[in-house]
């Protein structure tokens, strides 16, 4: 039942949004257009914000739910490209509420799990510590944010998604190469 009402809240903000910036929602609103009360709200989410964040993390992980390994991570980032088009009113209307450092940061815990997923796989037959997998994985976390930052910043255009398909090209085998070159080389 948690879920249904988390869904329910997250759908209100989603049709207010089609009438008025994030910045301009209030609580009241939500659950006025939800039918439910300040309480429920208030149960579920600390402020408007972190009902944006839930929705986010729900819907990234939804997306991404059969794209986390190496194989297909790839794929994931387009679906998660296709999913912010889908949503560009509520993307955009939310990089125009925080600040970029707010945004980055969501950003950021929305897509490092799957690269560390990613390393993680890549570095198992290999001979690397904990502190390099993380230096990888942020690596190409600075990457892909970035990328997708610039690319909200210039409010989300279709024609600068073949950014993505370079990056995908820098970045195709790089990553266990990098991994291979912070493991210990054996002296002759």
């Amino acid at each position: 039942m948690s879920d249904i009402t988390k869904q329910a809240l997250a759908n209100s903000l989603r049709h207010l949004l089609e009438k008025k910036s994030l910045s301009k929602i209030t609580i009241k609103d939500i659950v006025e257009d939800c039918g439910v009360n300040r309480q429920t709200f208030y149960y579920h989410f600390q402020d408007v914000y972190d009902l944006v964040d839930w929705i986010f993390h729900n819907d990234f992980d939804r997306v991404l739910a059969e794209n986390k390994d190496y194989n297909s991570w790839q794929q994931g980032c387009r679906q998660v490209l296709d999913y912010m088009l889908q949503n560009r009113i509520l993307i955009l209307n939310t990089a125009h509420s925080v600040n970029r450092i707010q945004l980055e940061e969501h950003m950021k815990s929305w897509i490092r799990p799957i690269l560390s997923d990613i390393v993680e796989d890549l570095s198992a037959d290999l001979s690397i510590s904990e502190e390099d997998k993380e230096f990888v994985t942020t690596i190409y976390l600075l990457m892909l944010s970035g990328l997708f930052l610039e690319w909200i910043g210039k409010d989300m255009p279709r024609d600068q998604l073949k950014n993505l398909d370079r990056l995908f090209c820098c970045m195709d085998g790089s990553i266990y190469h990098m991994l291979q070159n912070f493991t210990p080389k054996e002296k002759i």
